[in-house]
This record gives C-alpha cells, structure tokens and sequence, in this order.
C-alpha cells in the first residue's frame, strides 16, 4: 500500500460526500437542539463531516435523505440483523398496537411465555426476564450475581463491550493492571472498586484476578466483537467455566453481537454453560427488545432468598421493560424471521463475504487479517489476527478506516462505522456480497497505485 496516497484519497472521498448529500449536510447544520446535532451522540461515529440522513429502509437496503440506496452491511450495528422492518414483525406490531389496541399496560402476554420457551429451547438457560436493551439485561445479571454470590466485583474482557455497563469500562493498562477505558464519561467511581479485568484468551490473567475471591460474575462476550472480531483460541471458552467454577464465580455470557454465530449464539454453537445470558438488539426485528436468562439452578437459588425483593427492587428491567408490543416483536422475529434456515444462508454469505475481503488482501499482499462469527465478517489492518482486546485496539488506524468507509458509502455499501465489520441479514444476497468485494478490490487498487 503507497501510505503517500491515502490522506489525497480521503480527501476526495470527504469532499464526494459533501458534493453528493446535500440535504444531509443542512439537516445536520440545522440540529440545533439536538445534544451533538444528532439523537443519540453515537450517530456521530461516522467517516466525513456528518451522517447521513435515513429515509427509508427495507431488507438490506438502506435509502437517505438525498435519494442514495445503499445496502446495508451495517444492519443498525446489529440492531436490523433481521432486516428492516422484515414483514412478520410488521404485521406483528400493527396487530398489537392497531388491531389489539396497547403497548404497555403493566400487564404480561402469552406470547411472553412463547418467546421465553423459545430463548430456551435457542440458548439452554430455563428462566427468562425481559428488558428493553442488552444494557439493561447486563445491569440486572450483574445485580442478581452479586446477590447471590455476595461478592462485590465483576470481571470482564479488556477492550469488550456490554453497552454502558459502568463496571465494563475497564482495561489493561501497560503494567498488567485494570484501568479506566479511555475516554469513559462521568464514572461514578474508580472502575477498580467495581471491576477487575483479564484479556480475552489469557487464562492465566484470568486466574490471577479470580484467586482475589472477590469475583461475583464473568461477563463476557464469547467472542470479542465491538474491538474487531476476537475470536477465542481452541480450550480458552472450556477453561474460563472450570476456572469461574473453581473460584465460585458465576459466568454471563453476553450474546447481543455474538447472537451472529447461529440461532443459539455462541452458547449452541460452541456447547457453553453459562449461569446468565443477555442479549438484545436484533430479537425484537429493530423493536427494542432485550432479555436475560437464568439456569434452572440460579433461578430457585434467587427466588428461594426471602431477604431478596425480586418483585420490585431486583429484576427489574424499567417499567417499559417486557411490554406487549416488544414482546409480540420479539416472537415474530424468532419465529419467522430469525429461523435456524435463515441463520444458515446468513452464515453462507458470510463466508463469501470472507473470501472475496481475503482475495484482495491476498492480491495486494497486505498484512492485513479477516475473521468471521457466523452471519458477521471483519478485517483488520495486522497479520495474524489480534487475539486480544487490547491487541485489537492497537490495530486501529483511524485514517484508512475512513477512507474504506466513504469510499464504499460513495459507491453504495454501507458498513458498520465502528469498525470493518459488515453483517448478513435474510435479506442480504449474493450479488450484495459481490457487489462489495468489486468495491473494496478498486479501493485496493487505488491504495496500491
């Protein structure tokens, strides 16, 4: 790769934005009242001078303000891995709120039971609590597992990701030692009176905070996902349960992103047995939706605890939390949309997104890396692949990340605007996939000029 030629090339992708979304770029000079000039500050995270306005969105196909489709590798950063506003969930939703009349009346749905019994028969976990994101469900699994445990800290992964989980927001630091993330917003606390860290694939680290005895829960994705794709080394997912068991600690497997591995996760891919799983995301079909799981035995372990008030003050996912209209979605999505057929033509596509990343890094002999969990791929910029979080991190290069990015939003892909990461929904298709390794072999080739 000639490294002179990128910032002229970012700089005529930056400036090919501009000229081609007008619209976006005076709906954002106009957001005055919006904190950052978008709703939600992430939208910020974005290559070029602004985002794209949405809209409209079908399947993999995303349209903006400006009358660009694109197809979407993105899918919501997994918030749309059914696709958008795929049919049963719209039909779902509409006879709920429409037909059915009611959103949220503080009262529970059959079909509550139907998505509980499902999650189960998907992941394995007996017991089932509803929330309306993955935070949420991490929150309340944190609370139970230091309930029952009666230990006051819980350890992650450098560099994971379980949204805004104040005790996630723990790293490595250079001498070994647990950290603050940098940038973290407002903690309520040092993160090391809450939190211990270990990196992803060191068991031994692992060990090393466990012996503290201090340790309530694990929570960890199996995979790593929102640092680029992590995958875990053969015997490391089998060494931290019978580590987390040794130790008495409990473990939470968070399968929000991971859910991309299969119907089941990683959980029923990789035969797992965690005491809790959260997810969220992309069960509801873009309806916010999230939930956690309990095993059969954690489940009476709480309930049995008269000292706990499970009814009002634990458990508790927010008053909206389980409400009828996430909850109809949540079934539609798992029933008709999400479907174990579904998950397989996802993955298929996955591994020909794979192959056509992996030809042109081969071709321009970069030392570059791909790594795919089922339905989701992603490349970085290093060979081998990181096999830690703080490895990961190191990958990063900011300036040829936002050249691919606009480059392919140019040209009509859109990837997730975190990182090199695109996922598969039912909707995607082949030519999608070939349509993005044509894209991303010509920005090769200009890198390379």
């Amino acid at each position: 790769m000639d490294r002179t030629r990128l910032p002229a090339l970012l700089a005529r992708e930056s400036a090919e934005a501009e000229r081609r979304n007008p619209r976006s770029r005076a709906a954002y000079a106009r957001a005055d009242h919006l904190f950052g000039r978008v709703p939600m500050t992430w939208m910020n995270k974005t290559a070029g001078a602004f985002p794209r306005y949405l809209a409209g969105a079908r399947g993999a196909r995303v349209t903006d303000v400006d009358g660009h489709a694109y197809i979407d590798f993105c899918l919501g950063d997994t918030g749309a891995m059914a696709g958008h506003s795929p049919a049963p969930v719209t039909e779902a939703v509409h006879h709920r709120y429409a037909e059915l009349g009611g959103a949220t009346a503080m009262l529970p749905t059959e079909d509550a039971e139907w998505v509980g019994a499902e999650l189960t028969r998907r992941f394995g976990l007996a017991r089932w609590s509803f929330s309306l994101t993955a935070t949420d469900a991490n929150r309340w699994a944190i609370r139970l597992a230091r309930a029952v445990t009666g230990r006051p800290k819980i350890l992650v992964n450098s560099y994971c990701y379980h949204g805004s989980v104040d005790e996630s927001l723990i790293v490595t630091g250079p001498d070994g030692t647990g950290t603050a993330r940098p940038g973290n917003v407002g903690a309520p606390c040092d993160v090391t009176l809450t939190s211990r860290v270990a990196e992803f694939n060191d068991l031994a680290g692992l060990e090393r905070e466990l012996a503290h005895g201090d340790v309530a829960a694990v929570l960890m994705e199996p995979a790593l996902t929102n640092i680029g794709i992590v995958l875990p080394e053969p015997g490391y997912l089998t060494g931290v349960r019978e580590l987390t068991r040794r130790y008495g600690a409990l473990l939470i497997n968070d399968e929000t992103h991971t859910f991309s591995a299969g119907p089941g996760g990683c959980t029923a891919a990789w035969d797992l047995e965690p005491d809790l799983l959260t997810i969220g995301k992309a069960i509801g079909g873009g309806i916010p939706a999230g939930a956690y799981g309990l095993s059969a035995e954690l489940a009476d372990r709480l309930l049995g605890r008269t000292d706990l008030d499970l009814v009002d003050m634990g458990g508790v996912g927010g008053t909206l939390a389980g409400n009828a209209l996430s909850v109809a979605a949540t079934r539609a999505t798992l029933e008709h949309v999400l479907t174990d057929e579904a998950f397989a033509r996802m993955a298929t596509l996955a591994e020909r997104f794979e192959a056509g990343v992996r030809a042109g890094i081969e071709a321009h002999r970069l030392p570059w890396s791909v790594s795919r969990l089922g339905a989701r791929t992603e490349y970085r910029f290093t060979s081998p692949a990181p096999r830690t979080g703080t490895e990961s991190a190191a990958a990063s290069d900011p300036e040829l990340e936002d050249f691919l990015h606009l480059y392919l939003a140019n040209r009509g892909i859109l990837l997730t605007p975190f990182h090199n990461m695109a996922l598969m929904c039912p909707d995607t298709t082949e030519r999608d996939v070939d349509t993005h390794t044509e894209v991303f072999a010509a920005a090769l080739a200009e890198l390379a000029a």
